[in-house]
């Protein structure tokens, strides 16, 4: 038996469209924290993997205190950000995201800090 699901949220924010024995896809499109970066995340026990469906998204990401490099995502690529990587999304109006991360991905084993300094451009 198959089950076809969509994400019936568009422009919610974070969407879990399905979990299973330890992962989760969801989808990610524009809301307000995916818009002006003020902080940033990191994962400490799994990494997390950002496919770009529809629109535009830019991947902010650093490694311990090192400054933020923008990575302008591009359709159908896999984008991993691996454990204890800082990062933050931005998107624009009309953006789906593809995620995949361990299900047990959660506010205990997540961490948070504000925003330090930018590197390259924001789109």
């Amino acid at each position: 038996m198959i089950k076809v699901k969509s994400n019936v949220k568009l422009g919610s924010g974070f969407d879990v469209a399905h979990e299973f024995e330890g992962w989760k896809i969801a989808f990610i499109t524009s809301a307000k924290q995916y818009g002006e970066i003020e902080v940033v995340k990191r994962h400490t026990l799994t990494d997390e993997v950002f496919v770009l469906l529809e629109g535009n998204a830019s991947l902010y990401t650093a490694d311990g205190d090192s400054p933020l490099e923008i990575t302008h995502l591009e359709k159908e690529k896999l984008y991993v950000v691996e454990k204890n990587t800082w990062h933050h999304l931005k998107v624009t109006d009309k953006t789906v995201i593809l995620v995949i991360e361990n299900s047990n991905t959660s506010k205990e084993n997540t961490e948070t800090k504000s925003v330090f300094s930018l590197k390259g451009e924001e789109q």
